[in-house]
């Protein structure tokens, strides 16, 4: 009985997933709706159309293994100011400080920069791998720093990590190339990953990563519910393999990820809340650092 007490003392005590919704996209260009989109991705995540397993054999329903916060009450939705920012950050940083690993649900892709002021303080070394169709390195978009468009040339130019990664990229003009260049990114397009599909799975880290997953990263024809549709992108099959590899190295765990820009009113059948939903599934596992993933 000692030596089985002992053994159990000696074994890692496995993170929580803490699941938060921002319902936020007063800084999207061209249309709006991402806002209402966490509710959607929730209860596609629970609804029994499906199961609660993951594909490596998890059951993201068992105790402990996920802490729903809920969603982000926001003062004003149509804040664009600092105090929005802070708000979000703030959020982030009670999930940390609970020891949980967040798993946001967006919202617009503004929302990522101060996800990551608040993740960044948590860990020193730090990677983001982003899937997207487009880079989101605008230095400024129709006159807003802050912009869905620019979150990571803001969180490159605060430092908040060592190493960015862009998946799916296939959208990039001029500026936006400049920028990638002057940051030092590493971009794996569409065209490279056409050439080469086993590219995807050469990815790897050596430092905690944070996963940001812009559901137009995917083809259109999986993810019709985006705003700004990019025809040519990513399958589903492959987005999962790209999430199940991160699992590969133990020095590189997950620690943080969001799923944004799923737009519920360009998704009449629901087919892009499920997509983001078995997304989920497969993130939290590799955030709970399962052997089996």
């Amino acid at each position: 009985m000692i030596a089985e007490m002992r053994a159990q003392a000696a074994e890692p005590t496995r993170p929580t997933v803490g699941i938060l919704g921002i319902p936020y996209d007063a800084e999207s260009s061209f249309l709006r709706g991402a806002a209402a989109a966490p509710p959607l991705i929730r209860a596609a995540l629970w609804s029994p159309a499906s199961n609660t397993w993951s594909e490596t054999g998890v059951d993201l329903a068992a105790v402990g293994a996920i802490v729903d916060a809920g969603d982000l009450e926001l003062a004003d939705p149509d804040d664009r100011s600092s105090g929005t920012r802070d708000a979000i950050t703030a959020a982030i940083g009670a999930l940390l400080n609970r020891g949980e690993r967040p798993l946001i649900f967006g919202g617009d892709h503004s929302i990522t920069y101060p996800v990551l002021r608040a993740v960044r303080a948590h860990h020193p070394r730090l990677s983001i791998l982003h899937v997207d169709a487009h880079p989101d390195l605008y230095d400024t978009f129709e006159g807003d720093r802050y912009s869905h468009a620019c979150p990571f040339a803001r969180i490159l130019e605060d430092g908040l990590v060592d190493r960015l990664v862009q998946v799916g990229i296939r959208g990039m003009n001029g500026h936006q190339r400049a920028q990638a260049e002057r940051f030092g990114v590493e971009v794996v397009d569409m065209r490279a990953i056409h050439a080469a599909p086993d590219s995807l799975a050469q990815i790897s880290f050596t430092m905690p990563v944070y996963l940001s997953l812009d559901l137009d990263g995917l083809d259109p024809g999986f993810a019709p519910g985006v705003a700004h549709r990019e025809p040519g992108g990513l399958s589903v099959r492959q987005v999962l393999a790209l999430i199940q590899g991160l699992a590969r190295r133990p020095d590189a765990p997950v620690i943080g990820a969001d799923i944004v820009e799923y737009n519920p009113t360009r998704d009449p059948e629901g087919l892009t809340a499920t997509v983001a939903a078995k997304l989920a599934k497969e993130m939290a596992t590799v955030m709970l650092g399962e052997p089996g993933a």
